[in-house]
């Protein structure tokens, strides 16, 4: 797949994923790998609605020049693609109804027929004290994935973490948990 290409089909999905609510006005980020250490990642100031070519960034193993404009995530995109041979794409949103699951439940357990025949039981990861947790992130996130053999790493307060070998996958991963959280928020009222 060539870089326009990449680059498309990560616009395209965003702006699908923004208006969902799985991406903040300037939170949230999406990569995908191009070569073993080469990949596409969004840049710190992207509007996740409107991305123009010029709103992604391409970064290799070699930290340069080009690290400063990238997502405050990138190290995190890197590990993972680093460590996890099968990520090809790989995403940190911030959905509101799994955010605020988050903060009062240790496991995240769907309730829905979609969300149970699909999605397992998560482990809520409490990533600790937030003053360091951007230091710590890079590598504690790909190593919690490699270890729990999972490709969904939910943290508490935080968001959610997710690679996939497929784009839609992913997308379908977010939505189908975030979905879940608020038919478990409305059950609640009721």
């Amino acid at each position: 797949m060539n870089l326009q290409h990449a680059k498309n089909e990560l616009k395209n999905i965003s702006a699908s994923m923004f208006k969902k609510n799985f991406f903040g006005l300037f939170s949230g980020s999406i990569s995908m790998k191009i070569e073993h250490n080469k990949f596409i990642i969004n840049r710190a100031q992207a509007v996740f609605d409107r991305l123009s070519d010029d709103d992604f960034v391409l970064l290799s193993g070699s930290k340069d020049y080009r690290w400063k404009d990238a997502s405050s995530d990138a190290d995190v995109h890197f590990g993972i693609f680093k460590s996890i041979i099968e990520a090809k794409y790989c995403a940190f949103c911030v959905p509101p109804y799994l955010c605020a699951y988050s903060l009062e439940h240790k496991n995240f357990e769907p309730q829905d027929y979609l969300g149970k025949t699909l999605i397992d039981n998560i482990f809520v990861y409490d990533g600790g004290r937030f003053e360091d947790w951007g230091e710590r992130a890079p590598s504690e996130i790909p190593r919690y994935m490699l270890e729990k053999n999972t490709n969904i790493m939910l943290v508490r307060a935080r968001g959610i973490y997710v690679y996939s070998r497929d784009l839609h996958e992913l997308v379908k991963i977010v939505s189908i948990m975030e979905h879940s959280c608020k038919l478990l928020s409305l059950a609640k009222m009721f």
